[in-house]
């Protein structure tokens, strides 16, 4: 079969499609005939050796798809071979087949396409487990998204419409922006033009927000979280601007504010019903129309290196996906 192989550390570019050896799946795992895979952030980092996950080397990155069972390990119930299923395999997604853990393989839901089912579990997973699991974002309150074009952003932007929150979307660009305002966002922020701090104090009344969702990290954290209100929920998702900010913790303390990481890989793990019931719940707004997932491109097997350089260069809005 033909996979994308990290052979050494380094950017998208050491990347290579080769033809290796299909294998058949162990105890507890499944074999998937890959239909789509979703592309995320960590995918970039995790070729550099920058993420919390390091295989070893040879590997295929790629975290999550969905395609049809091959076959099945001993012990394996839930699925059989044939069966529609999206998989949390976290690395190895981006090959025309892929050995993933039974534990995080599930029948796909009826009437959802293969890449609408492959992107959904890692951005809107997260997005999920941050805003109503960890932040317990209430209707009526104000959610500031930074980033908020992105995968996992725009995700946030949704669920936290759905919820009936006041959903304040920071961007760098004015397309991004309109891209948030058509996934229901009530305000937008451009921070590439102006004052992020001035513009969260005009657009929240100088109370700042409840809840602030950041995966970009970098320069934008400090002035965020000096915005943020009373007993505000400063979500940790990641750093897509490549800094990880230091923030001064008296501004916690003053502000009664508290600094909530987010790790969804490692939430599915733990607390899988849990991230079971996160995932019915947006299946079911999804169906109310509530939640619209945004694919942006697909891209062949063959170019998923650049579809890595246009994560990596901030050029994705929404989410993409590898067609193998």
């Amino acid at each position: 079969m033909k996979a994308i192989l990290c052979k050494a550390w380094g950017g998208p570019e050491t990347l290579a499609l080769e033809e290796i050896d299909s294998r058949e799946p162990a105890a507890g795992e499944v074999k998937i005939r890959v239909r789509a895979a979703g592309v995320n952030f960590p995918d970039v980092l995790i070729i550099q050796k920058k993420y919390q996950l390091q295989p070893p080397l040879p590997f295929s990155p790629g975290a999550e798809v969905a395609g049809d069972v091959i076959s099945v390990g001993a012990g394996v119930s839930h699925v059989k071979a044939g069966d529609k299923v999206v998989s949390f395999c976290g690395v190895g997604g981006f090959a025309e087949e892929v050995i993933a853990p039974a534990a995080v393989t599930i029948p796909m839901p009826p009437g959802v396409s293969y890449p609408l089912a492959a992107i959904f579990s890692l951005a809107y997973g997260t997005s999920w487990h941050a805003v109503r699991d960890r932040a317990a974002l209430q209707p009526g309150e104000t959610m500031l998204v930074l980033g908020a074009s992105g995968g996992v952003g725009l995700a946030a932007v949704e669920i936290g419409k759905a919820i009936g929150a006041r959903v304040i979307a920071a961007a760098s660009s004015d397309e991004k922006l309109a891209v948030c305002k058509a996934h229901g966002a009530d305000v937008l922020i451009n921070y590439s033009t102006e004052d992020l701090r001035e513009a969260i104090k005009r657009e929240t009344g100088g109370k700042g927000p409840d809840v602030i969702y950041d995966p970009v990290g970098g320069k934008f954290a400090e002035p965020a979280f000096r915005s943020i209100g009373w007993r505000g929920r400063y979500l940790v998702i990641g750093f897509a601007a490549g800094d990880i900010p230091a923030l001064p913790l008296n501004l916690a303390l003053l502000k009664g504010a508290s600094i909530v990481g987010v790790f969804w890989g490692e939430f599915a793990k733990r607390e899988p019903q849990q991230n079971m019931k996160g995932m019915a719940e947006m299946m079911g707004w999804m169906k109310a129309g509530k939640i619209k997932p945004l694919i942006s491109k697909s891209y062949a097997l063959a170019e998923a290196p650049q579809a890595l350089m246009d994560m990596a260069a901030r050029k994705v809005v929404g989410k993409i996906v590898i067609a193998p």
